[in-house]
């Protein structure tokens, strides 16, 4: 039952962008399971994930961990991989405060909403 309600918030978070995504560049470590972590850049975020590039393929389900400037790593599985990119769907939402932080910060002027 756990498995099917995680495939769900995981299609859910990238499929249906039950979140609005922000595009950005913010510099971060991504650390897949069983793997060295790799600098990377997130491309774009929202409560429920983030896309970043990773240059080496990461296959559906691996578990990982994101790590942005100033912040605690933070859990994610890989939902998809497609040429240097990968899109994560976070195990736990993330905090609209710090979401709202992440994007005072690393945004500027320019608001881009990349709602799909």
């Amino acid at each position: 039952m756990a498995d099917a309600r995680q495939d769900k918030y995981a299609l859910a978070s990238q499929e249906d962008r039950s979140a609005p995504r922000t595009r950005l560049s913010i510099p971060a470590a991504l650390r897949p399971s069983g793997s060295k972590g790799f600098q990377t850049a997130v491309r774009d975020l929202s409560l429920s994930g983030f896309s970043a590039t990773a240059i080496n393929r990461l296959h559906p389900g691996t578990l990982c961990w994101l790590t942005l400037p100033g912040l605690h790593s933070m859990q994610a599985r890989v939902v998809w991989w497609d040429n240097g990119l990968v899109g994560c769907a976070f195990e736990n939402l993330l905090s609209p405060i710090v979401h709202d932080n992440l994007l005072a910060r690393w945004l500027g002027d320019g608001v881009y909403n990349a709602e799909g």
